[in-house]
């Protein structure tokens, strides 16, 4: 049976580094001994707040990570019961000027994390209230809430909502990023499906920030959440189910020797694909077999009939295939051969080089597809890598008008993503899939679509500049927003926007 292979990561948090100047910048802040600050009996915690240091296992909940590779650094955590506590919290580390790092499910990756160090985990991986208003067509959630906890419900009460491909990130930390999913050709971005969020600004204050509820700050937490404040909770439109919630299915899987052959299939009659279908491409390393292939893992929102004439292409290839009809709500645990279970595993080396694609292009992945299937060759270490093509019809996204939100890439039609993954300790690996990553996203760019690297803030990496990020277009207006929201830099960590822009 084929080793199942990876699905789309989405992240959470993750630093920019640039040469843009902060109001503060790294490394400035001096370590400072929170203990004596967080059990001073002063501060009058609620009784459901848990204040935690090294070497208890309160603390290591507190500050888990997804990956390992250039982690921050905690040397104590608070996980806050309530939103008075999470004002505490802020207007302490105004005053005495420590660093914090905000944590939903701990899946940022971004490689400059390793520059948060010796600071405080505000932890709200516990924050998991969820409530349907099926009247309203609404969903609420807070920041501990990942997309596992909310398939089921939503299913059960007759609703779906578009997604990411993967079940452990913070719904939350996903949405302020953009979200993107196998559904946002028919639906938008999981940022388009935000209606409101309550967020705890770095002036301690807790908003109601909506349309019409501080809409300049609005239009900034539509991309750029993060830099902004503490978001305590979100509501969602969601939509009734379609097709009595069925959805088809179909993984495919070729040797090496074919993968142009399939490339050049998803370039010429998916270019332009209907806005119910998306695929997964991946190329990875098949240890049953001890040979490299490639996957498409294909899902179609529609009947089977109509699903299979979509899909005629891709079947005339003969390739060996596996298809069924599932629930909406068991798409991630039924693609791919079920890998989420290990995608999401923690404390795990990973490092993820990441790029925007606008066009689909066969020669650009055929050339990254011969690097990587040499990688797997020479560097045995390293055969949990995979190569990611996401092929994501972008409709409904390009629908919003550009100065609707401050998402900068909404002509996107999907994303190139390699994931190397190694086990700890083995550097040479390690150094390899460095090399080899900057090198795949140097010659992704050049078949992209795009003049020049444009990131998903989500899947940045954390060394590209602040352009290639938020647009050059959307930065004067969201440093503006950052001078007035957070002129002190306190939530200066996930991809940090300057107070001057240029």
């Amino acid at each position: 049976m084929a080793r199942p292979w990876i699905l789309s990561i989405i992240a959470f948090i993750g630093i920019l580094t640039n040469a843009v100047a902060l109001p503060q910048d790294y490394g400035d802040l001096p370590t400072v001994d929170l203990k004596p600050l967080l059990i001073d009996p002063v501060r009058k915690w609620s009784a459901n707040t848990t204040v935690s240091f090294p070497n208890s296992p309160a603390f290591e909940a507190s500050t888990e990570r997804w990956t390992i590779a250039d982690p921050p650094t905690y040397i104590a955590a608070i996980r806050p019961g309530t939103e008075g506590d999470i004002s505490k919290v802020i207007n302490l580390a105004r005053s005495r000027r420590f660093p914090f790092l905000t944590r939903g499910a701990g899946h940022g990756y971004s490689a400059s994390l390793g520059k948060f160090q010796h600071g405080l985990s505000l932890d709200l991986s516990q924050w998991k209230s969820l409530k349907i208003d099926k009247k309203a067509q609404t969903l609420t959630v807070g920041p501990g809430v990942t997309f596992a906890d909310i398939f089921d419900p939503l299913f059960n009460a007759g609703f779906y909502i578009q997604t990411g491909s993967c079940s452990c990130p913070s719904m939350i930390g996903v949405t302020i990023g953009g979200g993107i999913g196998r559904l946002m050709g028919k639906y938008g971005l999981l940022m388009d499906a935000l209606q409101s969020v309550r967020l705890v600004g770095a002036d301690g204050k807790v908003k109601t920030v909506s349309a019409t509820s501080h809409p300049d700050l609005w239009w900034g937490v539509l991309g750029a959440g993060a830099n902004f404040g503490v978001i305590t909770s979100a509501t969602y439109k969601i939509h009734p189910l379609v097709n009595n919630g069925d959805v088809f299915l179909a993984d495919f899987f070729l040797p090496a020797s074919r993968s142009r052959e399939y490339f050049d299939m998803v370039e010429t009659y998916y270019s332009n694909a209907s806005a119910n279908v998306a695929q997964i491409v991946i190329g990875s390393w098949n240890r049953t077999t001890n040979s490299v292939q490639v996957g498409g893992n294909w899902v179609y929102y529609g009947p089977e009939e109509e699903a299979r004439r979509e899909l005629a292409p891709v079947f005339n290839l003969n390739a060996t295939s596996v298809t069924r009809v599932v629930k909406w709500n068991q798409i991630i645990n039924r693609s791919g051969g079920g890998f989420d279970k290990f995608v999401c595993q923690p404390n795990q080396p990973r490092s993820l080089y990441s790029l925007n694609q606008k066009i689909y292009s066969a020669d650009g992945y055929q050339r990254g597809f011969k690097k990587i299937e040499k990688y797997f060759h020479d560097y045995p270490g390293g055969r949990d890598t995979t190569l990611v093509y996401e092929i994501f019809p972008n409709q409904a996204v390009a629908a919003v008008p550009d100065d609707a939100t401050s998402f900068p890439w909404r002509d996107f039609k999907g994303f190139i993503q390699t994931n190397f993954a190694w086990a700890a300790g083995d550097e040479v690996t390690a150094k390899a899939s460095e090399k080899l990553g900057e090198e795949l996203r140097n010659d992704f760019s050049a078949t992209s679509g795009y003049s020049e690297q444009a990131i998903f803030v989500n899947y940045a990496r954390g060394d590209e500049s602040i352009e290639n990020v938020y647009g050059k277009r959307k930065l004067p207006r969201l440093a503006k927003l950052k001078k007035k929201y957070d002129p002190s830099n306190l939530f200066a960590y996930n991809h940090p926007l300057p107070t001057q822009y240029p």
